[in-house]
C-alpha cells in the first residue's frame, strides 16, 4: 500500500502546473520588463510634472493645469507614479537580484543599476521611502508594513547598489549561465557601457549631498567621473522606442491621447530665442500662430488655450524619439559645478564648455557655429559662474526629471512661481505621500506639505 501511494504521488506531482504558464520568469523577460517600466517612470508623468514646475512646459488643460500648474498636487494625484515605481520598476529589479543572484552576475548588475535609478527617482520625489523592508511581502505578515528609510540612508543604499553592480558587471563572461543580449533594450548586453552608466549615476547622486556636505559631494563626484572614463556622447544611457504598439515615445503618446494638456513654456522658449540656440527648432515644435515671428511660441503660465502654442519638438517628441536617462553632457555639467565649488574656476570653465558642445552637437548633429561657441561655450576662469553652468544644464536636460532636483539644489534657473496658483504660493519641492500608502501602511510617516524640502534639499 505504501509503495502504491508513493507511486501515485510521483505520478500526479506537478499536475496543476501548466508548461505554458511558468511559475518563474526568465531573467531576460524580467530585464526587458524592468527597462520598459523604467522608461515610463523617467519619461512619463514625473518628467511632465518636473517640466511644468521648472517652466520648460506649461500645463494648459485638465489635471496638467488644475493640479500641476496650479501647485495643487494632492496624495491622490501621484498614486500612479508611486505604484509604478514600486510595483513595475523596483519590484521586478528585486526579483532579478533575488532569484538570479547565483550564476547571472550581468543580469544582477544591470538590475542593480536600474534599481538605483528608480530608487533615486522615488527618494527625489518623496524624501524618506521604503527600501530595506520593501519587496518582502511574500515572506509573511511581518513585512506587510515596511518602515520608511531616511533619505540619508536611501542615498547610501543607492551608492551601495551601484558599487555592487560594478563588481557584478566586471566579472568574467564565463561566470554567467546566460548573458543579456537583445533583451537589454539599452545597451544590448554591453557590460562596459553599464559600468560607465553606474559610475555616472554615482556622480549624479553624490551631488545630492551638496547642501549637507559640500566637500564630500564634489570630491566624490569628481572621483566617480574619473572612474567612469567617459569619451563622449556615445556613452549616453538612452531610453529607446521603436514606435510600434505600446513601444512609443511617452511625450508623443501623451499628446496623442491628451492633446492640448501641455504646451511649451514661454520662459523656456524665450530663453532659447535670446541665446539664438541651435536646439530651438528641435526641442520646440512649430506653433499655429500666423505671425512669422512666432513660429516657436511658448504659452504663459495660466493659459488654458493651447491652440496657439508650440508643443515638444520632434527631437524628443516623435513616436520613436529616444530620450535620455543619463548622459555624457550631464556628467560634464556635474564636473563643471564640482570644480567651480571646489574653487578651480579654470577646470570648471573647460568642463562647462565641453558640456555645452556635447549637448548641442548631440542634438543638432553638427559642430557649434562660431557665433554660438563664442557666446555660450568659450568661458574662462574669469567669466564662468554657477548660474551659467546651471542655466545651460537646464537647457540640456530638457525632458528629464533631474531639472527639478537641480533647481532645488542650486536655485537656478531663477524662476518665479506662478503668481495665480490656486494651491500653494511657491514652487513645490516634493510630492505628498501617496494616499493608499498613508492609509494602509501603519509605519508610514505623517505626510508633509509639498513646499517642505526633502532631506538633501535642506540644511536643517
Amino acid at each position: 500500500l505504501l509503495l502504491t501511494l508513493n507511486s501515485c504521488e510521483s505520478f500526479i506531482e506537478g499536475w496543476d502546473e501548466s508548461p505554458n504558464s511558468p511559475t518563474q520568469a526568465t531573467p531576460a523577460l524580467l530585464l526587458t520588463n524592468t527597462q520598459v517600466s523604467t522608461f515610463a517612470a523617467y519619461s512619463g508623468q514625473t518628467a511632465r510634472t518636473a517640466a511644468i514646475l521648472m517652466q520648460q512646459c506649461t500645463g494648459t488643460n485638465d489635471q496638467m493645469f488644475n493640479v500641476i500648474q496650479n501647485y495643487s498636487i494632492t496624495e491622490t494625484d501621484i498614486t500612479n507614479e508611486w505604484q509604478h515605481l514600486y510595483e513595475s520598476c523596483m519590484h521586478t529589479s528585486k526579483v532579478i537580484m533575488n532569484d538570479y543572484a547565483e550564476g547571472h552576475p550581468y543580469y544582477t548588475g544591470i538590475a542593480k543599476v536600474l534599481m538605483a535609478m528608480n530608487l533615486g527617482l522615488a527618494t527625489d520625489c518623496w524624501g524618506d521611502v521604503p527600501y530595506k523592508e520593501a519587496f518582502k511581502g511574500l515572506q509573511g505578515e511581518a513585512f506587510f508594513h515596511p518602515h520608511f528609510d531616511t533619505q540619508e540612508s536611501v542615498l547610501e543604499s543607492i551608492q551601495t547598489l551601484l558599487d555592487e553592480a560594478i563588481t557584478e558587471l566586471s566579472k568574467p563572461a564565463s561566470d554567467n549561465k546566460v548573458r543579456p543580449g537583445a533583451d537589454d533594450l539599452i545597451f544590448g548586453g554591453d557590460t562596459e557601457a553599464w559600468i560607465k552608466t553606474a559610475w555616472m549615476v554615482k556622480a549624479r547622486y553624490s551631488f545630492r549631498l551638496r547642501k549637507r556636505n559640500e566637500t564630500k559631494a564634489y570630491t566624490d563626484a569628481l572621483s566617480f567621473i574619473a572612474s567612469a572614463g567617459l569619451s563622449g556622447s556615445g556613452d549616453d544611457c538612452m531610453m529607446t522606442f521603436n514606435g510600434s504598439g505600446n513601444d512609443q515615445n511617452q511625450w508623443w503618446a501623451f499628446e496623442i491621447n491628451r492633446g492640448g494638456y501641455i504646451r511649451m513654456n514661454e520662459y523656456f522658449v524665450e530663453l532659447l530665442k535670446q541665446k539664438n540656440d541651435p536646439r530651438l527648432g528641435l526641442f520646440i515644435g512649430t506653433s499655429n500662430n500666423s505671425n512669422p515671428d512666432s513660429v516657436y511660441l511658448g504659452a504663459p503660465m495660466g493659459s488654458t488655450d493651447p491652440a496657439t502654442y508650440s508643443y515638444v519638438g520632434n527631437y524628443y517628441g516623435s513616436v520613436s524619439s529616444a530620450l535620455p536617462l543619463i548622459t555624457y553632457a550631464e556628467i560634464k555639467f556635474i564636473e563643471a559645478e564640482a570644480q567651480f565649488r571646489k574653487g578651480d574656476e579654470a577646470a570648471a570653465a573647460v568642463a562647462y564648455n565641453d558640456a555645452v558642445k556635447a549637448s548641442v552637437e548631440k542634438v543638432t548633429g553638427a559642430a557649434l557655429s562660431a557665433a554660438y561657441e563664442a557666446a555660450e561655450a568659450s568661458e574662462t576662469d574669469a567669466s564662468i559662474t554657477l548660474e551659467k553652468i546651471m542655466v545651460q544644464k537646464y537647457i540640456a536636460m530638457f525632458t528629464q526629471p533631474e531639472v527639478w532636483s537641480d533647481w532645488r539644489r542650486t536655485g537656478f534657473p531663477s524662476i518665479a512661481p506662478y503668481a495665480e496658483a490656486t494651491g500653494i504660493n511657491q514652487i513645490p519641492r516634493r510630492f505628498p505621500l501617496e494616499q493608499s500608502e498613508r492609509v494602509n501602511n501603519i509605519n508610514a510617516p505623517v505626510s508633509v506639505p509639498i513646499n517642505t524640502p526633502v532631506w538633501w534639499d535642506s540644511t536643517n
